[in-house]
């Protein structure tokens, strides 16, 4: 490599720096409106948000991780995130391990093996965010205690989207008996933490940007409690889960103010 590419790098660097944030930015504003679509357009906004929303979060991480990772390395880890987590989908739907018994509805395309391949790409969106909030807990990027840490991260999320998810109709669990959360079989988040831990493990995520991957957990923190507490109606799923994604980030914060006193 020579000098002229070196002095270049800085600048580079700086610019994908920039388009993190860009994107963060404009993934809040799809946030943001997708009630206000709602209203106007009706209905079909739900989806066409779902898309949205997702595709640009997950962009806005992948970008994020090659700010410090080479691009070959995060091709990797997305093909580990995007193949193993449609295949626990597919045999979740077919077999009810390890979610439990539910379906996708048609509201979601394309799909492959019943699975919407947007579902696939939520996954994305959120698993990088949980491997920062447990290399900062935990200070290190591998291990049972990252593994562990990073699925439960992750599986405090779904104390919100699952139960948003089912009112808005586009998946149906089956045969979830009486004692659910909020109609969610209690199984489903053992198969959460299963799979989130298998990605982890097999993706082995070292060398992180946790700092717009950290911005992207909390984001989503707020985002969802204020949501689902004034616009969706949801106000049981909005205070347990904001309680449960609320106790990584209160962990994390008390992480940083404890280093900076």
């Amino acid at each position: 490599m020579n000098t002229a590419i070196l002095k270049q790098l800085p600048q580079k660097l700086e610019g994908t720096h920039r388009l993190v944030y860009g994107l963060i930015a404009a993934w809040v504003v799809s946030m943001i409106s997708l009630p206000i679509f709602l209203w106007t357009i009706g209905e079909s906004a739900i989806v066409w948000g779902v898309y949205v929303t997702t595709a640009l979060q997950a962009l806005a991480a992948v970008v994020a991780l090659s700010t410090r990772w080479p691009w070959t390395r995060v091709v990797y880890v997305v093909g580990i995130v995007v193949t193993v987590t449609l295949g626990a989908e597919a045999l979740g739907t077919a077999t009810g391990f390890p979610f439990g018994r539910y379906n996708y509805t048609d509201l979601l395309q394309p799909q492959v093996l019943h699975v919407p391949i947007i579902i696939t790409v939520a996954w994305l969106m959120m698993l990088p965010s949980s491997w920062a909030v447990a290399a900062v807990l935990t200070g290190a990027n591998s291990g049972w205690r990252f593994i562990a840490v990073s699925a439960a991260a992750m599986t405090a999320w779904d104390l919100f989207l699952d139960p948003q998810m089912v009112d808005w109709g586009l998946w149906v669990w089956e045969d979830v008996g009486s004692f659910t959360y909020f109609g969610i079989p209690w199984q489903n988040y053992f198969g959460w933490l299963l799979v989130s831990g298998i990605v982890t493990a097999l993706a082995r995520p070292t060398q992180l940007p946790t700092n717009p991957l950290l911005l992207i957990y909390v984001t989503v923190w707020v985002l969802q409690t204020i949501g689902m507490l004034f616009f969706w109606g949801l106000v049981g799923p909005a205070i347990v889960g904001f309680v449960g994604m609320g106790l990584f980030v209160a962990l994390v914060a008390r992480h940083y103010l404890r280093d900076n006193a």
